[in-house]
């Protein structure tokens, strides 16, 4: 039971502590080798989409899948594990700049999305939408992209609740590995 008023959590009938004690006392580590992939990055490009639009090589980008006007790549920075976005290579911040095309295959590359996170993770449902402008809560506000971000039964916890900090389970790498062999595993059946 959380007391805030008395900024005291009870952890069991007879202990309680205070919030500068906590997690502190209880937890000396949290042990998440795959999180170096975040410590040696450079500071945050707020160009990587662009960069990513433009690459040659995907890997290095965390690009999945390559259309004519948009494509699907790994967030850098996600939200859960699998975290995906899709993206027109045209830089704009609105939708209405886009063509019809355009639109057309963002959406099919979230479809496209789901189908990988469904095999590659086993995703059990997701959040997908745009964040257009930064009141609206863009991270970059001058080129528009559709997070595809899936969701589990129980994968909410108190982790940033109570401690600020998000978890995630899985590398990039090690993910981003799962879903190019997804799509290469989908591709094959399609091809039968």
């Amino acid at each position: 039971m959380l007391d805030f008023p008395g900024r005291h959590f009870r952890l069991a009938r007879s202990r309680q502590m205070s919030m500068e004690q906590f997690p502190k006392k209880e937890i000396e580590a949290l042990w998440a080798p795959w999180r170096v992939e975040y410590f040696e990055k450079e500071p945050r490009d707020m160009e990587f989409l662009t960069a990513a639009a433009r690459a040659s090589d995907d890997a290095a980008h965390l690009v999945i899948t390559r259309r004519k006007t948009a494509f699907l790549m790994m967030n850098r920075y996600p939200y859960s594990v699998g975290h995906l976005m899709a993206v027109p290579y045209q830089k704009t911040a609105d939708l209405d700049s886009l063509g019809e095309n355009e639109i057309v295959e963002l959406w099919n590359l979230v479809t496209h999305g789901q189908a990988l996170l469904r095999m590659a993770t086993r995703a059990q449902g997701f959040n997908v939408g745009l964040n257009l402008g930064e009141c609206a809560g863009a991270g970059v506000t001058d080129h528009l992209h559709i997070h595809i971000v899936p969701r589990w039964k129980g994968d909410t916890n108190f982790m940033p609740v109570l401690a600020g900090t998000k978890t995630i389970s899985e590398g990039l790498r090690a993910l981003y590995d799962k879903l190019i062999e997804a799509q290469t595993k989908m591709e094959k059946e399609r091809a039968r």
